[in-house]
């Protein structure tokens, strides 16, 4: 039970990638404004994984669920498109550091002394 003394059950608890990687829409869009802390700067890196953690208890105690299949079947839509904003996003870092290094490389063979 949580603080305002309504049950959560064991399924429903577990990592969401929609709150991880949508915090403060997905925060919104599920009525638990715990997210807007990610508008806080530097604070909001350690905050997004509170919310990753944490998002599908507080999506259970803020919605209007009937039972734990109609809300595993709401949050699997916010968890396919918080995977798939996490891949794209590692994907564009690592192409972000190649072009970085490569950039790096070219300028320093191409000094001369």
């Amino acid at each position: 039970m949580d603080e305002n003394g309504k049950y959560v059950p064991d399924e429903v608890k577990g990592w969401n990638w929609g709150a991880f990687a949508y915090h403060i829409f997905w925060g919104i869009g599920n009525k638990t404004y715990l997210p807007l802390l990610c508008l806080i700067p530097i604070f909001n890196i350690f905050w997004m994984f509170v919310c990753g953690f944490k998002g599908n208890e507080w999506a259970w105690q803020k919605g209007e669920y009937k039972d734990v299949e109609t809300f595993k079947a709401v949050q699997a839509t916010w968890n396919r498109a918080g995977l798939v904003q996490f891949i794209i996003g590692i994907a564009l870092l690592v192409l972000y550091l190649l072009f970085i290094s490569a950039m790096v490389s070219a300028i320093l063979n191409n000094q001369t002394y």
